[in-house]
Order: structure tokens, then sequence, then C-alpha cells
């Protein structure tokens, strides 16, 4: 497996390349971020890793163009910015998961691992649409109705949807969708997913009567009309 690490930082650089190769994995460097999109471009990677900030171009602009060029491409963003609103706005960028630094390379190993695992198991739905009620994605396409009206939503908006709609009626925790749509453990000092469900409540539910999204006090949120 080939992997770019795009890290201005030399030394943490040069210990994530020999923890990476020590592990059998393939890694080249970039030092700035105008030199990572144009290995990034080349999709000749498995996996990009990128801190967000770089010289000549950041992060955030690194992942937006890779996740709009190259779909499938997964991205972890590695930073020291690790406020909730900083991890919004990597995810909202393209990035798959998110690691703050200072971090432990067991754990970016794992991370590693869960993504690759997850890009080479994707599985094609049989039906490219999901519906419930009158709100309707197409998997496809990307695109998300409800009455008929297109609603606009960031990458991780339409993957949190996905996965409501496709356990609709059901109580999802924190832990599960941080699990299943981030790919990623819950970090309790954090509240991006409460963030992403008022998000996505503001676009789906907003302005219809009927509400689709709700929360369980203690529990965690389930998708159903009422």
């Amino acid at each position: 497996m080939k992997i770019l690490v795009i890290e201005d930082e030399e030394r943490v650089g040069a210990l994530i390349q020999r923890g990476l190769t020590e592990q059998g994995y393939a890694v080249t460097l970039a030092w700035d971020g105008e030199a990572g999109l144009k290995l990034a471009m080349s999709g000749d990677f498995d996996l990009v890793i990128t801190d967000i900030v770089l010289p000549r171009v950041n992060g955030l602009e690194v992942s937006r163009t890779i996740r709009a060029a190259l779909p499938a491409m997964p991205i972890l963003m590695l930073t020291a910015l690790g406020t909730t609103d900083d991890k919004v706005e990597g995810f909202d960028a393209g990035a798959d998961d998110y690691l703050v630094k200072p971090f432990d390379l067991r754990e970016l190993l794992v991370r590693i691992r869960a993504l690759l695992k997850r890009n080479a198991g994707v599985a094609k739905p049989v039906n490219n649409l999901l519906s419930y009620a009158d709100l309707e994605m197409n998997l496809q396409t990307k695109i998300v109705t409800r009455n008929g009206e297109e609603i606009a939503l960031t990458p991780k908006e339409f993957r949190l949807l996905e996965y409501m709609m496709q356990n609709s009626e059901r109580v999802l925790s924190r832990t599960e969708i941080a699990e299943n749509v981030w790919e990623t453990h819950f970090d309790t000092g954090t509240n991006f997913i409460d963030v992403y469900i008022n998000y996505l409540r503001k676009k789906v539910d907003k302005a219809f009567t009927v509400k689709l999204i709700h929360t369980r006090p203690g529990m965690g949120f389930i998708f159903k009309a009422g």
C-alpha cells in the first residue's frame, strides 16, 4: 500500500515515515501543500495523510481538491488543531478521519488500517435510491430531495444522513455514529456529532412540518417520522 504524507515538520514527517515503513507501507513525503497536491493528483496512492497548517496550500484546500478529483481516496488529517470547529471544518473539506497531535503511532496505524479496509471493501448498493417518508437520497448522484426540493449537503452530512436512513426507527448512540460514519472512536470531550445533527436538522427538518431527526436524551438520536 502506498501512502502520501504531507507534513511540513521534518521531525514529525520522518517519525511517520519510519513507523509506517516498518509496518510494510511505501511512504512518500511532501513538505508543503502544493507539492503534496501535485503528488496526490497522480492517483498513485492508496491513502493521503495531511496536516492542515501547511506552506503554500493549506491542508483543507488540499483535501477539497483531492476529494473533488478522486472521490474514493481515503484522507486522514493529522494536525495540532483539535477543537470541534477544527474537526467539523476538516470533515467538511473531505477528510475521512481526523487525528490530533500529539498522537500515538499505534493509534495512527489503527486509523490507517480502518480506512484502507473500508475503501477496499466498499460494496456497490444494488438499489441506488434510499427513501423514507418524503425524503429521497440517490447514492449514485449524491442528490437528496424532500418533497421534491433538493437539499444541499456536505460529504459528511450526506454520509451521516445515509447512515441514519439505513438505520431508521432505531436509536443510534453517539458512539455508534462515530464508529460507523467517521470510522473513529467517540471523543467525549467534543460535540462534533451533535453539531452535525444540528446541521442536518436545519437542512432536512426546519422547513417541514413532519420532523425526521429526533433526540433521545441520554441515548442518542433516532430517524423516524413524527
